[in-house]
């Protein structure tokens, strides 16, 4: 965790370390590359973990559950998160959905050497639970992966006053909180306020693909740009550290954007925004020692002019954190609101991030 690498820890060859890890108050990452990696070096993708206790227990609290409720868990993991809502609640009253095989099976034969048989189904979470299960609806339906999208195969799943807590995010960037939806007595729809900045794995069906650059600015195409300058610093614009609100709330702004950063070389950085619905672009240069930094853009949406709208927008109603934002899903999709779900953050305009281009989708 202080160096930000991964080591590898053998239980056979030092179960001392081994022990230190499990018990300490960090992820642990417990498969590479979808189990395609072997080995104890590193792999590309990390694609399974166990999430740092604090986070866990933290988001256990925003559940809130109470004795006799059922629960559905979106990503098993090593199966802890279900284990200590079975120590709650009961083995019975918890599902837990697993969309790899090989984790579900290491899961469940945990789970059940504890002596807390939860029911690991191995199947696609995005659906959630429902069809032919006895336990629907639910009471509660947790998820301890990232999504960018909420299906509304939970709402529909869950009881009347219940909570869905999930990981939420825009593609604009890796910013996620946790929202804390209640579903309406009608459960046409759930909403509520996010509580608190996280980082998870994204579900696998919604993982971003990295846009591909030379298919959004070909050579030539950084000289046919549009230029301007602008004064907003490097700082203002990405914040200054993972869990920082500015890149959340600017995505909650801008649709359908992908943002990234290059590395610093020579007192030199550039951020690049890519369209996801058509392949417009826009890049800004911060060089160190300078008052403005030169804009390119191009394409049929002025990007830079949207995110530069997006961060005035932001600062004029007083720079708001993660807790005066909220979200409502209903089956239309979600919106994102400020303070009230009255006052969406975003009035039309733009396509929505699930609905990309073929050609921006199947980018390598």
């Amino acid at each position: 965790m202080t160096t930000g690498r991964c080591v590898a820890v053998d239980k056979g060859q030092d179960p001392q370390a081994w022990q230190r890890y499990a018990d300490s108050d960090g992820p642990i990452v417990t498969q590479w590359d979808d189990g395609a990696h072997d080995g104890n070096e590193p792999g590309k993708v990390f694609s399974s973990s166990s999430s740092m206790p604090s986070l866990v227990f933290s988001m256990l609290a925003d559940l809130g559950v109470k004795p006799g409720q059922r629960v559905l868990e979106i990503g098993t993991g090593t199966g802890w998160n279900a284990a200590l809502l079975a120590h709650r609640l009961g083995a019975g009253n918890v599902v837990t959905v697993e969309v790899d095989g090989a984790v579900a099976a290491r899961a469940r034969e945990a789970l059940e050497r504890f002596g807390l048989p939860v029911e690991v189904v191995h199947g696609d979470g995005f659906l959630g639970y429902g069809a032919g299960a006895q336990r629907a609806p639910y009471d509660r339906v947790i998820a301890t992966c990232g999504l960018r999208k909420v299906p509304f195969a939970w709402v529909e799943q869950s009881s009347a006053g219940g909570v869905i807590l999930v990981p939420w995010g825009t593609y604009y960037g890796p910013g996620e909180a946790t929202a804390r939806l209640v579903v309406a007595d009608d459960r046409r729809s759930a909403s509520g306020p996010f509580t608190r900045p996280v980082g998870f794995m994204r579900m696998r069906s919604q993982r971003v693909v990295r846009p591909r650059h030379d298919e959004y600015v070909p050579a030539g195409a950084l000289e046919a740009a549009d230029t301007s300058f602008t004064t907003m610093s490097e700082a203002e614009l990405r914040g200054t550290g993972s869990f920082d609100v500015t890149g959340f709330a600017l995505g909650l702004r801008v649709p359908a954007v992908a943002q990234t950063a290059d590395r610093e070389r020579d007192g030199r950085r550039a951020v690049w925004f890519y369209g996801r619905s058509d392949l417009s672009w826009a890049v800004v240069v911060f060089r160190d020692g300078r008052a403005e930094a030169k804009v390119y853009q191009s394409g049929p949406r002025r990007l830079w002019d949207e995110v530069e709208a997006a961060r005035g927008w932001w600062v004029e109603q007083g720079r708001p954190g993660f807790d005066r934002f909220g979200l409502t899903v209903d089956a239309g999709g979600e919106r994102a609101w400020l303070d009230s779900p009255e006052n969406p953050v975003r009035r039309g305009g733009g396509e929505p991030p699930w609905k990309m281009s073929s050609r921006a989708l199947n980018a390598p």
